[in-house]
């Protein structure tokens, strides 16, 4: 297996020279698309879309159709592990995702056991295969999991909440149990990364979505070992290739240096933190993915391209190990021009940045808005399945 034809978000991953800044979307494929929309109805509910490889497939695909993406990201779900976990997964309209059986009771937490990935989440894996089949070697996908304590909020929350008062009190009454969940789920998302990679994800990020509503020594306690733990199991090269890995905790800017310490190749930094003070901090230790506020993208194109080169310029120049992304996912509310927008400007003023012409001549701006109105796409950029 080589590397796929476009592989500058893998070498951005490795701290490897590009010659732009790659970007993707968390949420790429998802309601702010009409054909996502037209897709999930076909499929029934969003459950089955997330178990129906093919639809899966042809979600996850959508976005790389209509945008210069640097990279796929598996359709599917965090929760698909605690549902495999037997927790009885359902959604309700207009309330999110929702568990019959939440974990409350001290039996059930000890009764809790990892699922065979290859059994119970045969559909993930099958998925994984198809669109890499489908991908045809142009751009890298990215497989992913929920972090241990972000799945745990959920398992025994039973949704998803604002005071996370239920997961609180069993962290600060019973910390135990808690810990009990967490090493079962981190065992639970190795083996199911690791499986991930086996059918072909080329990078695997954790979503540790809720580790920033965690104090200080709880993150280093409850969080941050667990994400360690599962780290350090991850399959590190398949067929010939490193398969990085990406650790992304919202809220996490107080605690960048401990995670990368923890062995990830790349850090998911969100919107609340300067990316250039992130990488300060993090020097040459990891690749940082990262972070425009996903509110710009309800700005206008310009106002757009402005805040997306206000971050590639506080990350610096050169850009080496940086992936463009939002600092959070894509809002369901977004046009979808203004992604087409947002792609664009970030493959173009990044070629710039690196040539120099951004720091060279007041008139730079001037260029690039020049550029972006009548070049379209950078060229080089990678092909488009479908």
């Amino acid at each position: 297996m080589t590397r796929p034809c476009n592989d500058s978000f893998l070498r951005a991953l490795l701290r490897e020279p590009t010659e732009y800044t790659p970007v993707w979307l968390m949420r790429q494929a998802g309601r702010y698309l009409p054909e996502y929309c037209e897709t999930r109805r076909r499929a029934g509910s969003f459950l089955q879309l997330c178990k129906n490889p093919a639809m899966a497939c042809e979600v996850t695909l959508q976005p790389l159709a209509r945008y210069d993406l640097d990279a796929a990201i598996l359709f599917s779900d965090i929760l698909t592990v605690p549902d495999a976990m037997g927790l009885g997964l359902y959604f309700s309209d207009g309330e999110g995702p929702r568990f019959e059986r939440p974990l409350r009771e001290e039996w059930a937490i000890r009764d809790l056991s990892a699922p065979d990935p290859w059994d119970h989440l045969r559909y993930v894996m099958d998925a994984v295969s198809e669109i890499r089949r489908a991908l045809n070697n142009s751009v890298p996908l990215i497989g992913f999991s929920g972090s241990p304590y972000t799945l745990a909020c959920y398992m025994v929350e039973g949704a998803s909440s604002t005071d996370y008062r239920c997961i609180k009190s069993m962290l600060y009454n019973r910390p135990d149990l808690l810990h009990r969940i967490l090493s079962v789920t981190a065992d639970a998302v190795s083996a199911y990364l690791n499986a991930q990679i086996e059918s072909g994800a080329q990078a695997v990020m954790i979503f540790d979505s809720w580790g920033g509503s965690l104090s200080a020594a709880a993150y280093q306690e409850f969080s941050l070992p667990y994400l360690r733990r599962i780290i350090a199991t991850l399959i590190r090269q398949q067929n010939g290739e490193r398969v990085p890995s990406i650790v992304f905790t919202k809220g996490g800017g107080l605690w960048l240096e401990s995670i990368a310490d923890i062995g990830c190749d790349a850090i998911g930094v969100d919107w609340t933190i300067d990316i250039g003070e992130a990488r300060r901090r993090v020097g040459h230790r990891v690749a940082l993915q990262g972070n425009l506020d996903p509110g710009v993208l309800f700005a206008t194109p310009e106002t757009i391209a402005a805040e997306a080169g206000k971050v590639l310029a506080s990350y610096g120049a050169d850009g080496t190990g940086h992936v463009f992304n939002l600092g959070h996912g894509i809002s369901q509310f977004t046009p979808p021009e203004n992604v087409t927008a947002l792609v664009d400007a970030v493959h173009t003023r990044s070629r710039l940045l690196r040539s120099g012409t951004d720091r060279k001549s007041p008139q730079a701006l001037d260029l690039f808005t020049e550029t972006m109105a009548t070049s379209g796409p950078p060229s080089g950029s990678s092909a488009n399945p479908g």
